[in-house]
């Protein structure tokens, strides 16, 4: 109930009034059965205006800390994302990558459309950066179509580290489902698994307009607290920065899927 409550009366209003969404390829999300929208992640506001314009009720993997805060913020983002039918997952002990699948898997056999942010976190610059494979497990496991999903503008909206949203155009563009069948039964087999989330990646660089950098986001976003500590601190102490942007196909941080808001 809560879902609905919030897309078209406590939160979607205004999210039409500041946004004045545009939303293309719309026809391209089928009217049942299971899917999975595989979006860019410019901003926090992605899991708000892509759920916005999706007639049908998204699910997005949340990461656990949404549901494990403290005081007054803590059980306000509990009550608000356990109202809106999120799921949590831990993506920080050793099983996370398979508890993450685990529960994709769930979703999707429940029918339902899974969302998904193959970056793993959100662009730190507005490129579009290297997939996750577990974006590609995901679908050789269950066989159901990939929807490229691209949201522009909601960078501007909700630049990082801003704290207030500002007027901007957004417009999701939603593209045509991939069918990944010709693979079916390879699932586990990293090459595999890494053509299948590149070519999501291509789809998505094609319908966003966006530079793509072959590195992980969250590589990047490591080296540059790294040499931030290492500015701060002054120790003198040399730091071999190249295994923060390393590609590392094959490990639970390249596995582990997208969530709600890295």
């Amino acid at each position: 109930m809560w879902y609905w409550l919030f897309k078209y009366a406590l939160l979607g209003p205004l999210l039409w009034l500041i946004g004045r969404p545009k939303f293309e390829g719309g026809e391209n999300i089928p009217a049942h059965g299971p899917a999975i929208l595989a979006s860019n992640h410019r901003a926090v506001l992605d899991s708000f205006y892509l759920p916005l314009l999706v007639r049908r009720r998204i699910t997005f993997l949340a990461k656990s800390e949404y549901f494990t805060g403290t005081g007054l913020k803590g059980a306000f983002q509990r009550w608000f994302f356990s109202s809106v039918g999120q799921v949590p997952i831990d993506r920080t002990g050793a099983d996370a990558a398979q508890d993450a699948l685990n529960a994709g898997v769930r979703v999707l056999g429940q029918g339902k459309l899974l969302g998904i942010y193959p970056e793993g976190t959100r662009s730190p610059d507005g490129r579009l950066y290297k997939g996750k494979t577990g974006l590609a497990r995901l679908a050789l496991e269950t066989g159901v179509p990939v929807i490229p999903v691209a949201m522009i503008g909601t960078d501007r909206m909700n630049p990082i580290g801003s704290k207030m949203w500002r007027p901007a155009k957004i417009t999701v563009r939603i593209g045509e489902p991939i069918d990944f069948s010709r693979f079916e039964g390879m699932g586990g087999n990293r090459f595999v698994e890494r053509t299948v989330t590149d070519e999501v990646m291509y789809s998505l660089m094609q319908l966003s307009g966006q530079e793509y950098v072959d590195i992980y986001a969250a590589s990047l976003k490591n080296k540059s607290s790294a040499d931030e500590s290492g500015t701060a601190g002054n120790t003198g102490a040399s730091t071999n920065s190249s295994a923060a942007t390393a590609p590392q196909d094959g490990s639970v941080a390249d596995r582990v899927p997208d969530t709600r808001a890295g």
